[in-house]
């Protein structure tokens, strides 16, 4: 697999071609972006001892699925079975490395918990950010100092531990799905294709983090200081937004990101 190196205005890019797909057909877009959130929320509150072991090999297939309305999106086919699912079943099926491919995600978040309780005084990513939120706000302001360095402490720690984890599945689904480029092989194109555009992918961040956390909180700030009472109404239409635009669109933008770097000829040709 080649991957293109591309200059760091292209991550900008990303997030607006992911918009311009979402504009195209958001019913399915967002239909998916939605199933896809619900599925990950119902494992892991529904199956408490076995979600946390379930999920991360589901994940490849869900992110895949996905994609491929994405894919469809943007190559202007109608949606179906055999399309949604394509590179899981029919003459395409790579089920079985998208399996392994999972099994390999459960195995790096294994990993990553291990790593974390072994930083963070025993405590996993997933009750960490819980237990320093739990502190009492005792002693005037100190308690509350001390639980919110807490909080940003684990928060930042969480967040360099699973970056070589998420960076090495950002495409692999995609290569071993479509190009049925073997697991392994797919976690490393990926962390090459991440290192090659670390640039793309600083400024795709920071436009992410910009879009779906900066401007909503400076919004919500901006309303509680001249309507305090319109603050709750404000606050759920933020995270309608949030849900059913923002998240729609940065699915949008993983598949645009992957397109631009693997697939040239299709961004020529869109």
């Amino acid at each position: 697999m080649q991957a293109r190196r591309l200059p760091a205005a292209r991550g900008t890019f990303w997030l607006l071609e992911g918009f311009r797909l979402f504009r195209r057909n958001p019913p399915l877009i967002t239909s998916l972006t939605l199933l896809y959130l619900l599925l990950v929320q119902s494992v892991t509150v529904l199956l408490p001892g076995i979600g946390p072991i379930l999920l991360p090999l589901v994940l490849p297939v869900l992110t895949l699925i996905v994609a491929n309305g994405c894919r469809l999106v943007d190559e202007g086919l109608p949606p179906g079975k055999a399309t949604l699912l394509r590179g899981l079943t029919g003459s395409e099926a790579n089920g079985l490395a998208m399996l392994r491919l999972g099994l390999l995600q459960l195995v790096g978040a294994l990993i990553l918990v291990w790593l974390n309780s072994a930083l963070g005084d025993g405590t996993d990513p997933f009750t960490g950010l819980e237990s320093a939120a739990s502190l009492p706000a005792t002693e005037g302001g100190a308690g509350a100092a001390a639980r919110d360095a807490d909080m940003l402490s684990a928060l930042l720690r969480l967040m360099l531990l699973s970056a070589p984890l998420i960076i090495a599945f950002w495409f692999a689904p995609f290569l071993t799905g479509w190009d049925r480029v073997s697991p392994l092989k797919s976690m490393f194109f990926s962390t090459v294709a991440a290192w090659r555009n670390w640039r793309a992918f600083a400024m795709f961040t920071l436009a992410a983090v910009v879009v779906a956390g900066i401007l909503p909180g400076l919004l919500l700030i901006l309303i509680s200081q001249i309507a305090g009472l319109a603050t709750n109404v404000a606050f759920v239409a933020v995270r309608m937004v949030l849900i059913f635009l923002v998240a729609p669109v940065l699915t949008a933008s993983i598949y645009v990101s992957y397109r631009d770097i693997f697939r040239p000829s299709v961004d020529e040709n869109a």
